[in-house]
Order: structure tokens, then C-alpha cells, then sequence
């Protein structure tokens, strides 16, 4: 299984601008415009590079300040969620990052609210040039981030990292179980070497063979998997896998497993919960297959757990179904 140095890579990237969140307001980005903080690319130094306020800077950078108090700015997320860690990249700020930070969060229908904020990460030390992967601890659904910078300076990238929890309580008929935006998440697999399994249950249909999960060559044994949480429990009626743009590297196999846990972390590969929701199927390149009499009738379940056979990429994975609902 694929382990990484961030804590937080079984939860989703609540900041990415591809879900619509948005930096809508900065106190001072006379440096270094406040929408990078954002970006989903990796940030960047280019030696070289001027512009006419001073040095180019891959990120948000407030001039220095002369007078009390502190910058910061405001990101409304895209899609409201709980928090549980974030990370305050400071790559290539090195004389000028700000020695200290904090981020508060509200709920508010305004792009730039007027108050009601709570503080959710204490003001932390920073370290020039370094991730800093810091847990929240706080159950709350937020609208909107106010990262606070003591007192100026510049931060590359804010990465912000928990779930959705949508209220059902009124959802009628079909849904996608496990799309992002119904609480779904891919929480563990066996390999994401060139694609991140956080891709699977995206929006819309992948816009090239990078914005899918898509595993290196695998030269053993064995075959590679990917987990996911559902929403919240439900019958599964019908699926699509998607390899769009997998050309030359799709799987040559799929098949669906699924299982109830009380809680993601029991889900777990070597569990003998696990049913046959789909067996073994043959895919093709660059194609949406649907599968619904195919399906093996499991009722209410939580999690899926996906195996392509031997490896390759999947671009999209859509469960569509009904949500349990509760008395």
C-alpha cells in the first residue's frame, strides 16, 4: 500500500479552484497575487524572474508592514466541508515568510464576511521553505477560511484537507453514492504513482490521462486496488467506470467489491467483508462502461473496493444509488 509523508492524503483537497473555491479577498498582495495561493500546481522559483512590483514569487506575498497589525486573507470553498488538517506550504519563501500563522473559519453567503469567525488552528510557528501539515481539530462545517499571516510576508500554497458531509434528508431517488460532492472519498489504495485516486470521484468526465488514478508498471504478483467511502450507506443499482483518455495503459480487468464498516477505518484490503458487487470484467480503452444487470444485489453497503487487473488507469468511478434512510 502507498504511504505518504502528508498526514492528511486520505482526505479531500477542499481548496481546489476545480471545486470552485475561490480567494476572494487579501488584505495586501502587492508582491504576489493572492488567487496562487490556491493553484493546484505544484509551486515553483524562477531565478530570474522580475516584475514591477520586485521579485516573482509562486504564491500570496504582502509587502512588508509599517504598521500595527497583521495580512490575511479569505478563501470561500467551493464546496462546504469539515476541516481536519491543513498544509501552510512556505516552498522557496525564505527571508520572507511570515514567522507565524493562524486560520479561522465561518459560515456566511457573502464572498467576504463582515464577522462571525471562530478560530480553528491556534497561531503556529512557520519555517521558511517547509511544509507545515497541521490537525484541526474541529467538527464544524465552514464556508470560508481567513488564513492569518503575523505579521506580513508570503506563503506558497495553502492545501486544505477534510470531507463533505451532506444532509440527505431530503434526497429523493438515485444518486452518485461516492461523488465528492454526496460526501465520497477514496481513502486508501495500492499504488497512485501517476494519478491521485482523490481524481475517481470528481465532476465531470477527465479532462486528460493525468486527472485520473492511474498506478506505475507493476513487475510482481498481485494486482492493484483503491478503496472508497460512500457518502453514506446505500443500495448500489448501477456503476460506470470511465477510462478516458487510458490508452495504451487501462486495465485489462475490473471488478467491484463491497462491504458495510462502522467507520473508514476498518475498511480495510485484507478484510473478509468484502462481497462481489461486479466480478471480473473485461474493459476497453478510452470508454465509459455502464453496468447494471451485471451487479450482484448486496443491499445497503458503505464502502467499494475497486481491483484492476494488473494495473493501469481509471478515470472516473460513478455509484449510483439510493441513500439508507433514517427513521
Amino acid at each position: 500500500m502507498v504511504t505518504s509523508s502528508n498526514p492528511f492524503h486520505a482526505w479531500i483537497q477542499l481548496e481546489q479552484p476545480r471545486l470552485g473555491t475561490r480567494v476572494t479577498y487579501a488584505s495586501d498582495d502587492f508582491f504576489a497575487a493572492k488567487e496562487r495561493l490556491i493553484e493546484a500546481s505544484e509551486p515553483v522559483f524562477i531565478d530570474d524572474k522580475y516584475d514591477d512590483h520586485g521579485k516573482w514569487m509562486d504564491g500570496w506575498e504582502s509587502r512588508r508592514k509599517r504598521t500595527p497589525g497583521h495580512d490575511h486573507c479569505i478563501v470561500r470553498l467551493g464546496v462546504p466541508g469539515v476541516l481536519h488538517g491543513v498544509d501552510i506550504d512556505t516552498s522557496f519563501f525564505t527571508g520572507n515568510y511570515p514567522p507565524y500563522a493562524a486560520i479561522e473559519g465561518c459560515v456566511s453567503e457573502d464572498d467576504v464576511p463582515a464577522g462571525g469567525w471562530t478560530e480553528i488552528l491556534e497561531k503556529s510557528e512557520l519555517q521558511g521553505d517547509e511544509h507545515h501539515y497541521l490537525s484541526i481539530d474541529n467538527d464544524s462545517i465552514w464556508t470560508h477560511l481567513r488564513l492569518n499571516i503575523y505579521p506580513d510576508g508570503g506563503i506558497a500554497r495553502l492545501r486544505v484537507y477534510g470531507e463533505v458531509r451532506p444532509d440527505f434528508t431530503a434526497v429523493e431517488g438515485v444518486i452518485d453514492l461516492v461523488a465528492l460532492e454526496n460526501g465520497g472519498r477514496a481513502i486508501a489504495c495500492s499504488n497512485e504513482h501517476y494519478g491521485s485516486m482523490h481524481n475517481l470521484n470528481m465532476a465531470g468526465r477527465g479532462v486528460n490521462m493525468g486527472d485520473g488514478w492511474e498506478t506505475a508498471r507493476r513487475r510482481g504478483p498481485g494486482n492493484d486496488w483503491v478503496i472508497l467511502a460512500l457518502g453514506g450507506a446505500g443500495t448500489i443499482e448501477s456503476t460506470e467506470i470511465d477510462t478516458a483518455h487510458f490508452k495504451g495503459n487501462y486495465p485489462g480487468r475490473v471488478s467491484l467489491e463491497a462491504a458495510t464498516f462502522n467507520s473508514s477505518d476498518d475498511a480495510k484490503h485484507g478484510s473478509s467483508a468484502w462481497q462481489t458487487l461486479l466480478s471480473e470484467t473485461k474493459l476497453e480503452m478510452d470508454k465509459r462502461h455502464f453496468f447494471e444487470d451485471e451487479l450482484h444485489a448486496l443491499g445497503s453497503v458503505s464502502h467499494v473496493r475497486m481491483s484492476i487487473f494488473p494495473d493501469g488507469g481509471i478515470s472516473r468511478l460513478r455509484l449510483n444509488g439510493r441513500i439508507d434512510k433514517k427513521d
